[in-house]
């Protein structure tokens, strides 16, 4: 393996990563959106410190569901989630066998794209515990529903 080749296949990983948290909060966002559940989504929350700072801190991004609390935990449990499925068109491919595997390239791809398809601890934190965020909405605080993601 060439220079170059690490050098295209680390730029491509970087690439592939910023594509894949895009599509993380975009498949928190599309489960919500199906199930009729308001929400909002907040790119780089309470950061001001630099292009460095912004790149360096986390979260990147966070879906923030404002359910009714009419809702069933069922469906903050599944857009928590839904992530898992962006592993379902990589698995697929690599399965398929139409996509050279041994390519250095094709595998930083791989590798970007499924660690964007694993939820994460906060993910798992609210599909845990979806009760708690509705119960929050149906206290005196409604507005302060938990984020169902947080893109780190």
């Amino acid at each position: 393996m060439s220079g170059t080749a690490v050098v295209v296949a680390g730029c491509v990983l970087a690439i592939t990563v910023v594509v894949g948290l895009v599509a993380h909060e975009c498949a928190h966002a599309a489960v919500l959106r199906l199930a009729g559940v308001e929400y909002t989504i907040t790119y780089f929350p309470g950061r001001t410190g630099g292009v460095v700072g912004l790149l360096a801190s986390c979260p990147w991004a966070a879906v923030h569901p404002r359910p009714t609390g009419r809702e069933s935990t069922t469906i903050l449990r599944v857009a928590a989630l839904a992530p898992l499925l962006l592993a379902v068109p990589a698995f697929g491919l690599g399965a398929s066998g139409l996509v050279p595997v041994e390519s250095p390239v094709v595998t930083a791809v791989g590798i970007g794209w499924l660690a964007c398809a694993l939820p994460s601890p906060q993910d798992f934190s609210v599909a845990f515990y979806a009760h708690r965020a509705l119960e929050e909405t149906t206290s005196d605080k409604p507005n302060t529903a938990t984020p169902v993601s947080r893109a780190d």
